[in-house]
């Protein structure tokens, strides 16, 4: 098995392990070693006061100075020796000859220690030096007669232990420490790694990797735009779509996303804990269409993503959706008006009505022309004109008048609006109205555009059956209908984002069996688009 696929809790168990017992092995040099320094002071020590007190001897300085001194100096030097269990002791005259030495026939025989010079020279000291016995810890005291001239020498030394010798004398405790710890390290390893797998909802590290691979392919490979932050605003997604619709380079992982795009409006999901769908902002100069939702891990929010598109493109596919929809509509409506008109003329003409019949077809052109003319000087887009003209039409189809204000002007889109906008709004309003006017004689719609420098206002009338208090406190929550099967749900709710996009504002004024009136208003700002 490789290494990499290794369990997680078997990967930290093993680096646990290993890190213990290194810890301990170099502990345990440290130790060793600590305790060697402290052996070497504490033997320096009593071999300086075993030096002192053979030093002091009346038999050492009586004898010292005889030819056969020895004799007399080894056996008590000996007994103290053994006492304080120095390893060797040798006294020495002033001309270096041992009285004293562990080995027996070294007496009587002159020393040739280089480290010696010294204490023939009235000093005491302590010297360490590497011998036959081992590397030993030697003290230096001069000899002394009641005239304190000195008469001799005392060397004391105590082999220092090797670093096996002091292991071998802790091991028990060095093994009894090394189980106690590598049993609590195991067993805090497990424990870690058991919380780690929780938290990681159980996967392997190599489960997560091929996850996130998955994930950021998956991501970049999307149509649509994805932003998603941490809770301390930080960018964690930004894939390429996002990046081509705001014209971002580089990457832009960890940096805080108010630096980035300063307006994407997506730190505030995080303080609101609620999602927003299907909302018109304007990023970056971009009109958006952005979903933004909070991510929560156990109940508590740990960031927010967005999922986006961009306008110009969403506006464009439903402005083409909606001019062959029109046309189509224009197309029936005007086909079922000359119909009815050309059964009038023959009609007309059978009975040898042939002066009124000219008249009603001259009626017939100059009301279109006059309403064509109209919407052509009045309302300078092509769209909206369109709009207006099919639903004259359809208005004569259903034997509803729908009325367009004479004073009705447009000639510039309102701040952060743009056609689009304006067909949802009448076309929406005006269908609505329609719906209202079903099995109603009389039915007429009045159609207003007012706009001036600072404001443009729509407006939309019926008499037709109207609304109660509780109806229209509910018209614009998405899905919310009163048209049964028939109904989305949808129109009133997109027109209310739309106001809310152009910063405009909407009123609504509503009476059973006497009708409704919309009327909206739009800021100019301090410029408008052309239409």
């Amino acid at each position: 098995m490789k290494m990499k696929r290794l369990p997680i809790r078997t990967k930290i168990m093993i680096l646990t392990f290993g890190i213990i017992l290194y810890a301990i092995l170099i502990g345990g040099v440290v130790i060793i070693g600590k305790i060697l320094d402290i052996q070497e002071e504490e033997l320096g020590k009593r071999a300086m006061i075993t030096s002192r007190t053979v030093a002091q001897l009346p038999e050492v300085k009586t004898n010292i100075q005889e030819n056969d001194g020895w004799e007399t100096i080894e056996p008590v030097v000996e007994k103290i020796r053994v006492i304080n269990e120095a390893d060797y002791v040798v006294v020495m005259n002033m001309e270096g000859v041992r009285y004293s030495h562990p080995v027996r026939g070294m007496l009587g025989t002159k020393s040739e220690g280089k480290d010696e010079s010294a204490a023939f020279a009235d000093h005491t000291f302590i010297s360490k030096a590497k011998g036959e016995m081992g590397t030993a810890v030697r003290a230096f005291v001069p000899i002394k007669n009641e005239n304190l001239e000195q008469i001799g020498v005392v060397v004391v030394g105590h082999v220092i232990p090797g670093f096996n010798e002091v292991f071998h004398d802790l091991k028990d405790e060095m093994t009894l420490i090394l189980l106690l710890v590598l049993s609590f390290g195991i067993i805090g390893s497990w424990l870690l790694a058991r919380h780690l797998k929780q938290q990681m909802f159980y996967l392997e590290p190599h489960e997560i990797v091929r996850m996130l691979q998955e994930r950021t392919a998956t991501f970049h490979s999307m149509h649509e735009g994805v932003i998603a932050i941490d809770n301390k605003e930080h960018i964690s997604i930004f894939n390429e779509k996002a990046k081509r619709i705001f014209n971002v380079s580089g990457d832009v992982i960890g940096k805080p996303i108010r630096e980035v795009i300063p307006d994407t409006r997506l730190p505030e999901i995080i303080e609101l804990s609620r999602p927003v769908y299907n909302q018109e902002i304007r990023v970056s100069g971009k009109v958006i269409m952005s979903n933004r939702v909070p991510i929560k891990v156990n109940d508590q929010i740990v960031g927010a993503v967005a999922i986006f598109q961009d306008r110009t493109e969403v506006a464009k596919m439903a402005e083409e959706l909606t001019g062959v929809k029109a046309f189509v509509e224009a197309l029936r409506v005007q086909n079922h008006e000359h119909m009815n008109k050309l059964h009038t003329i023959a009609g007309l003409l059978q009975l040898g009505k042939i002066k009124k019949a000219m008249e009603y077809v001259f009626q017939v052109s100059e009301e279109k022309g006059t309403l064509t003319r109209f919407l052509n000087q009045r309302i300078k887009n092509e769209s909206l004109a369109g709009l207006l003209l099919s639903k004259v039409g359809r208005g004569k189809e259903l034997g509803i008048k729908v009325a367009i204000d004479k004073e009705s002007r447009l000639e510039v889109f309102p701040e952060h609006l743009d056609q689009h906008d304006l067909v949802m709004i009448l076309g929406n309003l005006i269908e609505n109205a329609f719906d209202s006017l079903s099995g109603i004689s009389n039915g007429r719609i009045d159609v207003s555009i007012a706009q001036d420098s600072e404001v443009c206002a729509i407006l939309v009338e019926d008499n037709g059956s109207g609304m109660t208090e509780d109806i229209q406190e509910h018209i614009f929550e998405r899905g919310y209908t009163t048209k049964g099967d028939n109904g989305s749900g949808i129109g009133l709710f997109l027109i209310k984002q739309i106001v809310e996009k152009g910063k405009g504002e909407i009123e609504v004024t509503s009476k059973v069996n006497q009708g409704t009136s919309f009327v909206i208003a739009f800021p100019m700002g301090d410029r408008g688009e052309d239409v």
